[in-house]
């Protein structure tokens, strides 16, 4: 890699066409060129930048038509963050109120989100949310238990029957802690039951 930048460098005060013809090379040969890169170059100061175009671009697409398609936007968001990308799907498509197993349509979401997901190498990491009404009962001694357990399965179901890696994945339970809505209201607790799905940067 040194003697590629002491290749570039000499290059500098050579035309842009000549330039981009090197990296093409030295790219192709290393094995690392791709052709969606935008190579510019100053002449005065043989500054040079490479700019990659958006990596989540064509899995943002994908999934877009895929709820397009099924008619899902207003249950499933995308949402771009510092961190990453965010699939943000509320509780009741996937789950029975106060339950962590993946309804039969559930699993039809998911499945229509898997070829998605498996565009990229990132890591993902599936993060379950609640709202702040304690749990009574149904098997759960905490919203954070609940929290945990609706990750996990949304994870393990992702690995097992839609063969993303399970290297890639990882689980948290946030149960009422990080609310994007307040929840002094049927709508606020509602928007706040989730499971978001985090393509890591």
């Amino acid at each position: 890699m040194l003697g590629l930048f002491i290749l570039l460098y000499a290059f500098s005060n050579v035309d842009l066409q000549k330039y981009r013809k090197v990296v093409q090379a030295a790219g192709q040969y290393f094995g690392t060129y791709d052709s969606s890169t935008v190579v510019s170059a100053s002449a005065a100061g043989g500054a040079m930048m490479i700019a990659k175009s958006d990596p989540f671009k064509r899995t943002k697409e994908l999934i877009k038509q895929s709820l397009d398609d099924n008619q899902l936007n207003k249950s499933v968001q995308l949402i771009q963050t510092d961190r990453g990308f965010t699939i943000r799907i509320l509780d009741d498509i996937l789950f029975i109120s106060g339950k962590a197993e993946l309804t039969e349509y559930s699993k039809i979401i998911l499945k229509k989100l898997a070829p998605a997901l498996r565009t990229l190498p990132n890591d993902i990491r599936i993060e379950g949310h609640t709202d702040n009404i304690p749990m009574l009962g149904g098997g759960f001694a905490s919203n954070w238990h609940l929290s945990v357990a609706r990750a996990t399965n949304t994870a393990f179901y992702l690995m097992d029957k839609e063969a993303l890696q399970p290297g890639r994945v990882s689980v948290v339970g946030y149960a009422e802690y990080h609310p994007i809505a307040k929840n002094d209201s049927p709508e606020g607790r509602s928007n706040n039951r989730r499971v978001d799905i985090v393509i890591l940067n």
